[in-house]
This record gives structure tokens, sequence and C-alpha cells, in this order.
């Protein structure tokens, strides 16, 4: 249940406008609900501040469109992750209201308005265009938890001048996803030039001794520069919320 909604529900008993069982009845899928495949969890908004995400990697086509149709039933956002083209198709004949974002592989529903977290956009970068599935997770998720986005694609160390010409992007930003594959040196020199906190997301791409992302992952993990972040390799949503929960946290104190 999205807070703004427990609250009004709340609101309503306290000025005598609903009476305590009629609340009951609104709050009697309130944990979750058992699909038999599925829990699909309905307090996670309370906990998080955003409902629960769903993983597609490893689900047919039937469960995905199952529980999203769950969450949209009880007014939650959708947001389904890793889901390639052609799961994407097969889950769009069962649940059409989803739109596929094919670069993120990522199927989103807005049912409510997504209210606007933060007051500075989150600053996305990638080191090459190869890295741009994993960038475009971490918008979408960004996007559908109501933080704005900066862009700043295809500017590795390869050719360090194109990431310098985007100094002053960061001078409005308030955090940056750096998104790295083959040596993972992104981050480095993100981690050197600004002041925001960095988090840092290795990924896949690269030949032979890249190892699927291992180098990467290993060289952002020992980065010269102080307080670097490290998420797993290809977490794209993981860097996204991670910098979610920064944000919930400077607007708390």
């Amino acid at each position: 249940m999205d807070p703004s909604k427990l609250r009004l529900l709340l609101e309503q008993v306290g000025r005598g406008e609903l009476s305590v069982d009629g609340a009951m009845h609104g709050l009697r899928e309130l944990p979750f609900t058992d699909l038999g495949y599925a829990m699909v969890d309905h307090h996670r908004a309370l906990r998080q501040g955003v409902p629960e995400v769903v993983l597609g990697e490893g689900k047919t086509p039937e469960q995905i469109a199952g529980i999203a149709r769950e969450l949209a039933r009880r007014g939650a956002n959708v947001l389904v992750t890793r889901v390639d083209a052609a799961k994407a198709d097969a889950v769009l004949a069962l649940h059409p209201d989803l739109t596929h974002h094919a670069i993120a592989r990522v199927l989103t529903h807005e049912v409510a308005p997504i209210p606007t977290l933060g007051k500075t956009p989150v600053a996305v970068l990638c080191a090459g265009t190869s890295d741009l599935p994993v960038a475009e997770e971490a918008c979408e998720t960004l996007r559908m938890f109501g933080v704005g986005v900066e862009r700043i694609f295809d500017v590795g160390v390869a050719g360090v001048h194109r990431l310098l010409a985007k100094r002053s992007v960061f001078e409005r930003c308030c955090i940056a996803i750096v998104v790295a594959g083959m040596e993972g040196a992104l981050p480095s020199a993100v981690g050197g030039l600004v002041s925001i906190p960095v988090i840092a997301v290795p990924t896949s791409v690269g030949y032979g001794m890249g190892a699927g992302g291992f180098a990467a992952l290993a060289s952002m993990l020992t980065s010269c520069a102080s307080g670097v972040t490290v998420c797993n390799i290809d977490n794209g949503f993981g860097a996204a919320f991670a910098a979610t929960r920064i944000l919930q946290s400077s607007e708390r104190y």
C-alpha cells in the first residue's frame, strides 16, 4: 500500500468518515498476497518507500504478468527488471498495460502519479555504448522512483576529454552512478573530479581477461579515488536503489 493512501485511510478514521471495520477491510491484504508461485509484498512501500520490484529473469511470462497485475490491482506502480525482447512480447500479450523499455530490458506500468524525490538529479554515466543496457536500467529505475536523471554516455577513459567536457553537469547533480566494463577505470576518474557520492557499477563488457566483469569489479573495489561505492556486476537496478536510499535519507534529516 502506498504511504499516502494509508495516511488518507487513517485520516478518514480520525475524522469519523470511515469506520474501524471499514479501515480493516481496506487493510485486509496489506502484508502480502499469496499467488501460489509468488508472495506479492504490498507492505514494501511502507517499509522502503517504493513498491516491490519484480526480477523478470527466471520467471515465466505468466508469472510476470500475474505479479504485475496483482501489484497494479493494489494501486502500486510496476517495475519488472531483466526482461528480454522475446519474453517481453509474451508478457505484453498477457498484460498489454505494461510498457517494455528495450534497451533497459525493463517493463513498467504507471498506475499512480510518481512523487518527486530529491531536489536535484542523479547523473548516470557509462563508459561506452556497450554499457547502455545497465546504465538505462539504472535510469528507468530512478524514473520509476521519482528521481530526476542526467545521462552522460560514452565518456570512457579511452577519450577522457569527453568526460572533462561534461564536468559542469556534475555541479547540478547530487549523486553519480558510473557504469563501466573493460578495466573499469571510469569511476576512479569521476571520483577524483567530484565531491558528490559515486556509485560504481562494473559491467560484463570486455574481452578475455575481463572475465565477465570481474576485472572491472576488482578495479573499482581497489579504486584510488576515496569513497567510491561499488555494486555487483551489471546491477544497474541496485545502484539506482542505493541512490534512492541516499535521497530518502537526506530528505528525512
